[in-house]
């Protein structure tokens, strides 16, 4: 190539974004200015502010204000038995019943009780007779023990008398023999009294403490007649019954379960709340609680008590705790049963029963301050939905 297309080349511009020196200065300015946001950097940072304030409120409201939507009410429950087997001769309840304190619930067959009282009397009637025949008898083997202590000093007397005779030449050996014999016989005799009347006085005994026989037979009656008390069983306080299983005819076992009770004075308002919710909760805190069975209605209450230890689920075998193995990413948190009473004189409050879903707000830092108020509206909101679903 000539001298003149290498200078040709070298004078062409070696970047192909180099600004045309025709280009006027007005334009250069313009191309220079940076470009505007999109749409998708706009919604990009709503979302990063709308997380970041979720976030914020999700803190402060477990710190300050917790709540739970996984409450139930709860209230005492039992399952009546009978205390004594028999046949059930009557029901005097339906299921779902609402009884009062000492209200009969079933009765049963009181024939077989009525006969084992009259047993027990029987019984006793034999023991107080018995114990009467030993007092007779205790007289007679004290006449028997004064008797044997006569004899004995005659036959001391007789042995005494043949001695000295003896001695003197007066009697044979032959008749002290047997003086001494009739008096060694007479020692056995009051040893024989003496012990029947040790054995009447035990039977009859010593007068500082009952005689064991009537108390025995005594023992017995009452035990009869609390088994006949026993055969009409009655509620234990007021409340409900439910899950009857029983009909008249039927033969219940001692113990066996008839029915379940459901104490109506003290129901309660159990939730489960995250451990870490639980940093500012302490009993006595206010809590506004609603139900869905009640919708658009709040009710105040107060913490009354927190769990003191869950079951982790941790099994165990040879005597040695097993491996839980997780292949979650993240631990699920464990919750911790929290008990709250409501602030309302009514037993039960409307349509609410055991079971029924409850939602709890607890105010753990008081009720003047922000989030409270925020988290108090929601809940009312949230009591209002419940018409829906």
């Amino acid at each position: 190539m000539s001298n003149t297309s290498v200078e040709r080349v070298s004078q062409e511009p070696k970047d192909a974004t180099q600004v045309p020196s025709t280009v006027a200065p007005q334009d250069m300015d313009r191309t220079a200015e940076p470009k505007k946001r999109g749409p998708a950097a706009k919604v990009g940072g709503f979302v990063v502010v709308l997380f970041v304030a979720a976030l914020s409120w999700h803190v402060a409201s477990d710190l300050i204000a917790p709540s739970s939507s996984s409450g139930a009410v709860s209230a005492l429950t039992t399952q009546i038995a009978a205390r004594v087997a028999g046949q059930v001769e009557h029901v005097h309840v339906s299921d779902n019943q609402r009884v009062a304190r000492g209200d009969p619930l079933f009765t049963l067959d009181p024939a077989p009780f009525d006969l084992a009282v009259r047993q027990a009397q029987v019984a006793l009637d034999q023991a107080l007779l018995s114990v009467g025949a030993s007092s007779v008898n205790l007289a007679g083997a004290q006449a028997q023990v004064d008797q044997a202590r006569a004899t004995l000093e005659n036959n001391r007397t007789a042995v005494e008398r043949a001695r000295n005779l003896a001695e003197r030449g007066l009697s044979t050996q032959a008749q002290l023999d047997t003086a001494e014999l009739q008096y060694a016989s007479a020692v056995s005799a009051l040893n024989s009294a003496e012990a029947s009347l040790e054995a009447a006085q035990l039977q009859v005994g010593d007068g500082s403490s009952p005689n064991p026989q009537i108390e025995g037979a005594r023992v017995q009656l009452e035990q009869a007649q609390l088994n006949r008390t026993f055969a009409t069983v009655v509620a234990p306080a007021d409340g409900v019954i439910t899950n009857l299983r029983m009909s008249t005819g039927q033969f219940v076992s001692a113990g066996s379960p008839a029915l379940t009770f459901i104490e109506s004075e003290q129901p309660w308002v159990t939730v489960d709340l995250r451990e870490n919710q639980l940093i500012n909760v302490d009993v006595g805190d206010r809590v506004s609680v609603i139900f869905d069975a009640v919708p658009g209605r709040s009710f105040e209450g107060e913490v009354r008590g927190l769990a003191w230890g869950i079951d982790p689920g941790r099994t165990a075998a040879n005597g040695l705790p097993q491996n839980q193995s997780s292949t979650r990413w993240f631990e699920p948190a464990r919750t911790i049963p929290v008990q709250i009473s409501v602030d309302t004189e009514e037993a039960w409050l409307g349509k609410v029963r055991v079971g029924s879903k409850a939602s709890a707000l607890i105010f753990a830092q008081g009720e003047d301050n922000p989030v409270a108020w925020i988290s108090r509206a929601l809940q009312t909101v949230q009591s209002y939905l419940s018409y829906l679903f």
